[in-house]
């Protein structure tokens, strides 16, 4: 947005005046992409200016320079860069120019960096100053983002449990965007175990909260998340899901999971597997270990090697494919709000959208139903209630349901 009201536009496909290319650093797959696309685009774009910022600017730059970007530029410089010399447009279009750009989902970050040093994590050495938005700019930034249309706010950040500006911690900044803003639905991103508390699950008595909750675990091994470093046991994670389900009903749980971390042996690995199944999580985010210079981590011994991470990751996708579709399952029959995403096809009158506790849900209407909340019936899994595109997905959609729009 910052961009479009300084006289910027965006273009579809792949020509453009300025790119902004946005780079994460988390693993060595990520590196690698971020420099395949800086190249890529500097091929498709040789007039083009290209800004590269993110995690991997702050961390390697002149590898992103090698790449063919003409401007690098780190975490720390992010927000100004609307204001850079290499994007300065040469005319400024109005506010309502660009309003018309509406979406359906604003992403907005609350908090940023991280001082915990988990042994893989880069994070705290490209992200080491720790800070929080003051609560006034948060509601502002809510408040123009509803009167552009819309309809979700996604908090985000680095670590937002931690959130801590002008005395204010997480719980009070949400108490103060339920009741200072009109935002139809808000939804949290990644917590910690510890973050979770009786205070703060009692404000999803509120219903624009969605009922989702990340929280992050990265083993189910006891052993590995001593590793690790991470600061819980699988019991206390255990506890803090179990407050969730108990205080939250219907909630969604999702979590992440490295496979392969310097040590997990094969016993260690079973014993996450079997925490993961017993967990009964609503989707799983599945990582192979990858080693980042400069962390703990890195200099492990008992390293797991490649084939093996890969046997596990399938093991676990597995894993993930049927937690997702029991979960969905529980909720066939059942009416809930959708907010609808986009068209999945253009002409197809078949549209995507999101349950409050996160199920993806395609439904047929005539009408464009776009950025709109309605009540739905989930009818069945896609492919068998479903239209036939859907089920001949090349990627099988798990956890996915078909719907019917309330009247």
């Amino acid at each position: 947005m910052d961009f479009l009201t300084r006289g910027l536009s965006v273009v579809s496909g792949n020509i453009a005046d300025v790119i902004v290319v946005n780079t994460c650093s988390v693993t060595q797959a990520a590196d690698a992409k971020s420099r395949h696309l800086v190249r890529m685009l500097r091929s498709l774009n040789p007039a083009s200016t290209i800004i590269v910022t993110g995690c991997y600017a702050e961390r390697a730059g002149n590898d992103l320079i090698d790449c063919g970007a003409d401007v690098v530029c780190g975490n720390r410089d992010k927000a100004a860069l609307a204001d850079s010399p290499a994007a300065r447009p040469l005319q400024r279009p109005s506010r309502a120019a660009a309003r018309g750009l509406e979406r359906v989902r604003s992403f907005i970050k609350i908090q940023d960096g991280c001082d915990k040093f988990c042994s893989y994590c880069i994070v705290p050495l490209v992200r080491p100053l720790k800070y929080s938005v003051n609560p006034a700019t948060v509601i502002d930034v809510i408040r123009s983002r509803v009167a552009d249309g819309y309809r979700e706010i996604v908090l985000t950040g680095t670590e937002i449990g931690s959130y801590s500006s002008n005395g204010l911690a997480l719980i009070d900044l949400i108490r103060r965007i339920l009741c200072e803003t009109a935002v139809a639905r808000l939804h949290l991103t990644s917590l910690q175990p510890m973050d979770i508390t009786p205070e703060l699950l009692a404000l999803w008595q509120d219903k624009r909260l969605c009922r989702h909750f990340h929280i992050a675990l990265q083993s189910g091994s006891d052993k590995v998340l001593r590793l690790m470093g991470r600061r819980y046991s699988t019991d206390s994670f255990r506890q803090s899901v179990d407050m969730v389900r108990a205080i939250v009903p219907d909630a969604s749980v999702t979590t992440d999971i490295i496979v392969g971390f310097p040590g997990e042996s094969d016993e260690s690995f079973q014993t996450s597997l079997e925490f993961c199944r017993r967990m009964q999580f609503s989707a799983l985010h599945i990582f192979p270990y990858s080693s980042r210079p400069g962390t703990a981590a890195a200099h492990m011994a008992e390293k797991v090697n490649e084939h093996i991470k890969r046997q596990r990751s399938g093991i676990m996708l597995e894993l993930a494919a049927t937690s997702a579709d029991e979960f969905a399952g529980r909720f066939i029959g059942r009416t809930r709000e959708v907010l609808w995403e986009n068209e999945v096809r253009p002409g197809s009158q078949v549209f995507s959208g999101l349950t409050d506790n996160y199920i993806r849900v395609y439904t047929r209407n005539c009408s464009d139903i776009t950025n709109t909340i309605s009540w739905t019936r989930l009818l069945g899994r896609t492919g068998v209630s479903g239209p036939s595109f859907i089920s001949r997905s090349k990627k099988r959609r798990q956890g996915t349901l078909w719907g019917e729009v309330s009247i």
